[in-house]
């Protein structure tokens, strides 16, 4: 037997030993905990297995990281170079990232009580002690992915003509400068909105509503200004000053960075966020106590945990959709387009565009705010919601306009035809158009005004909790089909003016994979305002819980002094209603952008997964008949992908509910009601590190069963990954849109019972709170994170699949043992993801 066969039988026995002592521990042990204790024998037996098969056959190209850049110089419009073009985009990311820098500090410069700042700056410090654990606990897992690009990069399938440790390098540094990104955005994000967060608050005592809508808003364009610039820039860099055959190993490593990164933070954030507020939140049934009572020491982590899952995820989500969309175009262009002065021309023309969306986002913003303010400046009542619905409509237009301008002035004969420069610019601008249609049929299903949410009050008045989930179900459904359709209806667009004239059909192979692509380009058109919206809600929810925990209506002379001080005649009871009225905006809005984010997810994905075609196919040369329902494998692939979609869903709810309960079983044996004002710091420490605890616990398991089932399904055969690829992409969509709705639903109705209705403390409110409670892990831990996973599959799956062909060709009996063990892998962190963390099974905490 060769020494493979013999290597390949202690990999099997490796980790089926993994799996058996972990079944044999009595004590489920901490993820971080287990991570440093395990990933050095964990690294040794992926690499022992990924490393050996460089002794057999011949090394084959590696795949998008030997892809390089054409001469962009060959680009000139207005006497400029391509290049030069692209360093007057880095000026205007500077210019992006001096806006976020300077709305920033006008945000901490804003008038604030100490007591609420007190509050604020508590929270903070709670989210940064998250962060630094988060980071650590993201390069600990960023070890399995180093481990696989240099076992791919490094020795199996070097970039041809380049020396290995230099790409290598390149590549392993890439994806910490994607990590890094990921990582600085959701910091800069908790930062912005703990400053927004007491200042709304404050805001809220002069009895006016159009400050509580203007902070959160500016605090939301920071931080999307703010990561949209860091993004471009990181991107232009890599274009203009690294040598082009480094290119692609930079972006390959950049997105597999970025999108674990995002990964991470969304999935244990969004697992975190609803542990504390279930906790919190059910406090209220069980002792009969208001929202946010300081007395409850659940209300400072679900404070940690708006910002944990609600800000922290959407940043690092926003982020990795943003550059892992750009670098699915880059790969295609270079890919599919024939001819080198066309994908130079398509190249410089994407990122002029993607500047342009800069400054449409910061022209919109600055029209939106003018009118508003001449609206709503001194008005006593506002609609919160209808500001922010115009601010999206005129970027949209806004953006769709600059688009045609853009490409008009850049690709007017793109490749000798006169036509493409409004083809392309109509297939972005379904996208765009998506990015303004989809919140208005969101809110549909989810506003406080909406007929549905209203159908789960009116339910849950009779019925209680039961007819009013039943409700919230409905809701769920019904907008799957309608947001679903739209998306078709807008991608079927896109798909038709790339067939007009068959003249796309002349420069590049597949055009229909293109537009998709450019569709999800276009979605992300008003990136800054998307990201604005998004975070509009955390700060609202924010907002009324220190206003709460500051007790500053109970300070002696408070009204004397906020009189001398800020010349406030403080109204309590109506900075109270408009802090809950402005929430019930911010809930809306928050639902608006999950649909936005997970269609260009799936979009881009379809993009990214042509890669994959691309080299199964030889160039789609050969092997086309094996993408099809015919060919078994491919039928198969699309069967797994819903069977994986459905675990995730139940195992990232599965880590909710048992940090939940823990959470629960903590407050109420230490919540003290009688003789005390607030909470003790140490208790509200402690249910933030059970937050903590069982967010990672939960991702843990989810990423590596993730982890190992990509690997098992890209070796078990490339054709059936492909159909598992579009499987999770499909499945994702729809089961995404479904919970992030229903949960919308469910959240707003309790929002009107408590506003609109002012019914706290009756058994209608009881009922909305569990429905709102059903509703947390559904629309803010599960269906937010199929993007980041969708995409890390994606992504990741473009080395597995090389990996496993390679390995096929020379090996194909150790693929086949490879395929075996890494499956059982993943099944056993299937299993403990439910019998490792389940609350009826004893787990130390």
């Amino acid at each position: 037997m060769t020494a493979q066969y013999w290597v390949c039988f202690f990999l099997a026995v490796s980790a089926l030993s993994l799996v058996v002592a972990f079944i044999s521990r009595r004590q489920v042990i901490g993820a971080v905990a287990f991570l440093k204790r395990q990933s050095k024998s964990l690294t040794a037996v992926l690499g022992m297995g990924l490393l050996l098969p460089a002794f057999a056959s011949a090394q084959e190209q590696a795949g998008e990281a030997s892809l390089k850049l054409p001469d962009l110089s060959v680009v000139n419009h207005f006497g400029l170079s391509g290049p030069a073009l692209l360093m007057i985009g880095l000026l205007f990311c500077i210019g992006g990232l001096l806006f976020g820098m300077t709305i920033f500090m006008q945000l901490k410069n804003l008038p604030v009580h100490k007591s609420m700042r007190e509050m604020s700056e508590l929270i903070y410090e709670t989210c940064k002690t998250y962060l630094v654990t988060q980071g650590k606990f993201i390069m600990l897992l960023w070890v399995f992915i180093a481990v696989i690009i240099s076992a791919y990069f490094g020795w199996l399938a070097p970039v041809p003509g380049k020396p290995i440790w230099l790409t290598l390098g390149i590549i392993l540094l890439f994806s910490l400068v994607g990590i890094a990104g990921s990582y600085g955005v959701a910091w800069f994000g908790i930062r912005v909105n703990t400053f927004a967060n007491s200042r709304v608050a404050f805001a809220g005592l002069k009895g006016k509503p159009y400050p509580l809508f203007a902070i959160p808003l500016k605090a939301g364009m920071s931080v999307g200004m703010m990561l949209i610039s860091v993004e471009l820039l990181i991107m232009l860099v890599i274009l203009l000053f690294v040598p082009s055959d480094f290119a692609g190993p930079c972006f390959i490593g950049f997105a597999i960075g970025e999108s674990l990164g995002a990964a991470a933070l969304r999935i244990a954030g969004g697992i975190f966020t609803k542990i504390a507020d279930i906790g919190s939140d059910l406090m209220k049934i069980v002792f009969k106590i208001k929202e946010d009572d300081a007395r409850n020491p659940g209300v400072i982590a679900d404070c940690t945990g708006d910002n944990a899952g609600d800000s922290v995820g959407p940043s690092a989500d926003g982020f990795e959709t943003y550059g892992v969309t750009g670098v699915a175009l880059i790969t295609f262009i270079l890919l599919a387009v024939k001819s080198p002065v066309t994908q130079a021309e398509l190249l410089v023309w994407i990122f002029v565009m993607r500047v342009a969306m800069l400054i449409s986002s910061s022209g919109a913003y600055f029209l939106n705010g003018f009118i508003a303010k001449l609206k709503y400046g001194n008005s006593d009542e506002m609609d919160f919601e209808a500001p922010l619905t115009s601010l999206v409509w005129i970027t949209s237009v806004v953006s769709i306009a600059l688009t045609y301008v853009v490409s008009y002035l850049m690709i007017p004969n793109l490749a000798g035809d006169p036509t493409l420069w409004w083809k392309l610019a109509s297939i972005i601008s379904c996208g765009t158009l998506a990015g303004a249609l989809i919140p208005e049929l969101v809110k549909v299903f989810t506003s406080t005004n909406s007929a549905h949410v209203q159908e789960v009050v009116t339910s849950a008045k009779e019925g209680g909790a039961s007819l009013g989930i039943l409700s919230g179900l409905v809701a769920g459904n019904m907008s799957a089909y309608w947001l679903g359709l739209s998306m078709v209806a807008l991608m079927g667009l896109g798909y038709y003016f790339s067939m007009i004239g068959g003249s796309m059909d002349l420069i590049m192979l597949a055009p229909a994979v293109f537009a998709f692509g450019l569709v999800a380009f276009g979605f992300l058109g008003m990136g800054p305002v998307t990201i604005a919206v998004d975070s509009y809600g955390p700060v609202t929810d924010n907002a009324q819980s220190v206003f709460e925990l500051s007790l500053i209506e109970t300070i002696p002379g408070i009204e004397a002094e906020l009189k001398k001080d800020f010349g406030i005649d403080v109204k309590f009871e109506r900075a109270k209603y408009l802090l809950e009225a402005n929430d019930g905006a911010g809930n809306t809005f928050k639902a608006t952008a999950k649909p936005v984010l997970i269609g260009t997810a799936v979009v881009g994905a379809t993009t990214m997964t042509f890669s994959i075609i691309m080299a199964l196919t030889h160039g789609l040369t050969q092997n086309v008949e094996k993408l099809s329902l015919l060919h078994a494998p491919f039928m198969l692939g699309l069967i797994c992908g819903g069977a994986v979609i459905f675990w995730f869903a139940g195992a990232s709810m599965q880590a909710v509910t048992t940090g939940a309960y823990r959470a629960v079983e903590y407050i109420k044996a230490n919540i003290k009601l009688e003789g005390a004002e607030k909470a003790s710091v140490e208790d509200s420490k402690k249910v933030v590190e059970i937050c903590t605890r069982y967010a990672q616990k939960g991702m843990f398991n989810i990423f590596l069963a993730v982890f190992f089932a990509t690997l098992s399904f890209a070796f078990m055969e490339p054709f059936l990954f492909v159909g598992y690829l579009f499987s999770i992409a499909i499945f994702g969509l729809y089961q995404a849109i479904f919970m992030a709705n229903a949960g919308g639903a469910w959240d707003n109705a309790k929002k009107v019972v408590e506003v609109d209705l002012k019914m706290k403390g009756t058994p209608l409110h009881d009922a909305t709170v569990i429905g709102d409670t059903v509703g947390d892990p559904f629309k803010d831990t599960s269906s937010v994170a199929m993007n980041p996973i969708i995409k890390f599959t994606t992504l990741f799956g473009l080395l597995a699949v090389e990996l496993a062909v390679t390995l096929t060709a020379s090996n194909p009996m150790l693929t086949h043992i490879l395929t075996v063990a890494f499956m059982l892998v993943s099944m056993f962190f299937v299993h403990r993801s439910f019998y490792g963390i389940g609350i009826q099974f004893k787990t130390s905490h």
